[in-house]
């Protein structure tokens, strides 16, 4: 039996995302136009759109679409923003992010990710996008700050480089705490010290790597 992927696609727009609180407009077209499926691991291919993490290679995960719904809108792209990706993952935010503004920068830690990630945003004829592999906790930085600074894996706290990555105006997206309860914040920046802050929601996500400090030593 071949499963419905228009239907499906639908279905998580109508009976997930939208009462997730996710009105915004043009994220939705987004989400119902952009094939989820392709994205996904293919032995997951039929929980594309079910409300769960996905598992991803290297214990990395698909965030539930209800968590991308909500973090795109609390983002507020506009069509000349640029968007820096901490964790391209799948490419599928890297996707959603692409039609959203004008320029996605994306890093990616694990090399088979990346590569995957390069190949399908290719297939899909998503030019304006620059990807990259790399380790922010460890030296790789963009070339500039930008409008939208997305973390796709959770910290303890926000390394505070993040910050500098973001312009005047712009908006971090990031999840910190601990398991069971993380927390969803987004951060604006008002001036060169200056954020405006709101919790968004409780949700759970693996930890971006390198992000734990490392064990206290004990003699």
């Amino acid at each position: 039996m071949n499963m419905n992927f228009e239907r499906a696609r639908f279905n998580m727009v109508e009976q997930q995302v939208k009462p997730w609180e996710v009105i915004d407009e043009r994220i939705l077209a987004q989400f119902e136009a952009i094939q989820r499926e392709d994205f996904v691991p293919v032995r997951y291919r039929k929980l594309a759109f079910a409300d769960l993490s996905i598992p991803l290679p290297h214990g990395e995960v698909m965030m539930r679409p209800t968590v991308e719904g909500r973090m795109l809108q609390a983002l507020a792209l506009g069509e000349d923003d640029t968007a820096l990706e901490i964790g391209t993952g799948s490419g599928y935010i890297t996707a959603c992010l692409a039609a959203l503004c004008k320029h996605v920068v994306s890093v990616e830690y694990h090399e088979d990710l990346h590569d995957d990630a390069v190949a399908r945003l290719a297939e899909k004829e998503i030019r304006n996008v620059e990807l990259f592999e790399g380790d922010v906790m460890s030296g790789w930085q963009p070339e500039q700050a930008h409008d939208v600074v997305v973390v796709t894996g959770s910290v303890p706290d926000i390394p505070e480089p993040f910050k500098g990555w973001v312009n005047p105006g712009g908006r971090l997206f990031v999840i910190t705490g601990d398991a069971p309860a993380m927390e969803a914040r987004i951060l604006t920046r008002l001036g060169v010290s200056d954020w405006a802050e709101e919790s968004l929601f409780e949700t759970e996500l693996p930890r971006l790597i390198k992000s734990e400090p490392p064990p206290a030593f004990e003699f």
